[in-house]
């Protein structure tokens, strides 16, 4: 099977990893790629958004399976473009067609889809940029901290949480308004503020039938002790100690369950991941988010714990047999620690050197994903904010992030960062 896999980042390389030991794989190409996916797979310089030209290279390189990584492709219809065309009979596609990534791609679909369906979620209001006097009044109604969302995709920094009355008035003007977000910001979100705990699901479903992979958590904030600004993701673990058997079952029968079964409701047909962000609010899980693809860096915990073929799965599931797949998990914990350039958040210099990348951990222990690397005369350069992911695996989470510490202090470059405190929430609270 000739496999073409769109995106660069470390979900990406996670994702070309475990496809790339898949006996059904004849070849494999990353679009664009990084240093990472390079060594497993043929990279080809390719936008993500540039549909027509994927089609190209599709027919010309008998692709049989496309496979989207990242959100903004899904969100603009790449599926749509893919399945509506007669020229691509027999191309297997992962991922939601445009109306189902709209779960993603709009945050006031999504609260009108769970309002619908009765799924656990926090309280809300959406207004648009002609209702900003309104948006205003509405935090009247609103107890502190006020949860501010961009109503569309805004690269993970479309979310502000505030206690200050005037600083949530300013956020409203700023996306409304000022155009913070661009179309992003047309619109608004305004949720009450959920106390809690929060852990990411993954589950994939052809429509019906349905895998729940293992639940992860990751952590947002660039500093220590949850501090600073969000970023995409500065480390994760799994499992998470605190999704418990009756936490399961009630995420499984109040949110999982109904999602699928609320999506064939509004014939929404569905193809590929959903990742559930849940708060656990006392013992209760309730919907934080949807996001219409597997997430980064959670997908670095996830995918080393998945012990089948994960590309028999995705065969599975474009064929309507996933209800067939044995879907297998190691026991094991693993743990990821993400290597950033200075300054992410941020602003950030690009093309440094990085050393150390030659120090392969043993493979029953640990992993080094790529995120923001390329390849350039020979040498792995950084290439973006988040640069390589640290992934530890062992017999807790404890061994886990011992491992991943180990590979974080021996890979160096330029002004790296990284947290210090990733998983230490979670040991106490494990058994």
């Amino acid at each position: 099977m000739n496999v073409l896999l769109l995106g660069s980042g470390g979900r990406e390389h996670a994702i070309a990893w475990k496809i790339s030991q898949s006996s059904l794989l004849s070849k494999l190409y990353v679009a664009p790629g990084n240093a990472g996916t390079d060594s497993l797979a043929t990279n080809v310089d390719l936008d993500p958004m540039d549909f027509p030209s994927i089609g190209r290279f599709i027919r010309k390189n008998e692709i049989n399976m496309l496979i989207v990584g990242p959100e903004a492709p899904l969100v603009e219809g790449i599926i749509d473009f893919f399945q509506d065309s007669d020229k691509f009979e027999g191309l297997v596609t992962i991922g939601p067609r445009k109306a189902g990534a709209m779960l993603e791609g709009s945050k006031d679909f999504a609260k009108a889809f769970m309002a619908r369906h009765n799924i656990p979620t926090a309280d809300y209001a959406t207004f648009k940029s002609n209702e900003i006097k309104k948006a205003k009044n509405y935090l009247d109604e609103r107890t502190p901290p006020y949860v501010i969302k961009a109503d569309g995709l805004a690269a993970g920094k479309g979310v502000i949480i505030t206690s200050d009355r005037e600083e949530a008035e300013s956020t409203l003007e700023d996306i409304l308004l000022n155009n913070q977000f661009g179309d992003a910001g047309s619109q608004v979100v305004i949720e009450q503020y959920m106390e809690g705990i929060e852990v990411s699901y993954f589950v994939v479903t052809d429509g019906d039938a349905y895998r729940i992979l293992p639940s992860a958590k990751d952590y947002k904030r660039v500093g220590e002790g949850d501090t600073g600004p969000n970023t995409g993701g500065m480390g994760a673990v799994s499992p998470v100690p605190f999704v418990d058997a009756e936490f399961h079952t009630k995420t499984l029968n109040q949110i999982i369950i109904p999602t699928i079964k609320g999506l064939k409701e509004d014939e929404i047909p569905y193809n590929g991941f959903i990742f559930i962000g849940l708060m656990r609010v006392g013992s209760d899980p309730y919907v934080v988010e949807y996001n219409t693809r597997l997430g980064d860096p959670e997908t670095e915990v996830v995918l080393p714990r998945v012990k089948s073929d994960l590309l028999h799965m995705f065969d599975a599931l474009g064929s309507g047999m996933l209800s067939e797949y044995d879907l297998q998990i190691d026991e094991r914990a693993a743990t990821t620690v993400i290597l950033t350039s200075g300054g992410y958040p941020g602003s950030y210099e690009k093309g440094l050197n990085i050393i150390g990348l030659n120090n392969e951990p043993d493979p029953k222990e640990g992993i080094v994903f790529h995120a923001g690397t390329k390849t350039s005369r020979g040498k792995v350069l950084t290439n973006g904010g988040r640069v390589i992911a640290c992934t530890g695996l062992g017999a807790n989470i404890e061994k886990a992030l011992e491992r991943s510490y180990k590979l974080a202090g021996s890979i160096d470059f330029g002004k790296k960062q990284y947290r210090k405190d990733i998983g230490q929430d979670v040991i106490t609270k494990e058994e």
